[in-house]
């Protein structure tokens, strides 16, 4: 079957429209060792938080929208050698998300200062909303 430039654009944009309602996900990338997480499929830009973490914020709200964990395995790692029951939170090969940024915290020495009160709150926020959706990755990195 031939098609014409115009019917062909128009089968094309028909086809890149969002099927549905968006729906948060969670997904560890193997390659890359790490965890990207989105609540929303909104336009946004990144700030990076920490060596772990970049968080994404929507562009129009400014609000929180996602994340992306770097260095997993580094991360799991660091938290089972200082809390070993950590590794009973992964079940069926899988990992909440919220578990993953309240570890970070509760590994992590951080002197009470207003910066460190941001990206304390930062990892709140984000652990929240992971608990919220229930959202959970791929743990290959065990």
């Amino acid at each position: 079957m031939v098609m014409s430039n115009e019917n062909f654009e128009k089968e094309v944009l028909r086809l890149a429209q969002p099927s549905g309602r968006f729906e948060p996900v969670a997904y560890y990338d193997e390659d890359g060792d790490c965890i990207e997480f989105l609540i929303s499929n909104d336009d946004y830009y990144a700030e990076r938080v920490d060596e772990l973490l970049t968080v994404y914020y929507s562009r129009d709200k400014n609000e929180i929208i996602g994340s992306l964990i770097k260095g997993v395995r580094k991360l799991y790692q660091n938290v089972i050698s200082k809390l070993p029951g950590f590794a009973i939170e992964i079940q069926d090969g899988k990992v909440r998300i919220a578990h993953l940024f309240r570890a970070k915290l509760w590994t992590e020495q951080l002197k009470q200062t207003s910066g460190n009160t941001i990206l304390v709150k930062t990892y709140q926020k984000l652990a929240d909303c992971a608990d919220e959706f229930k959202a959970e990755a791929e743990a290959s990195f065990v």
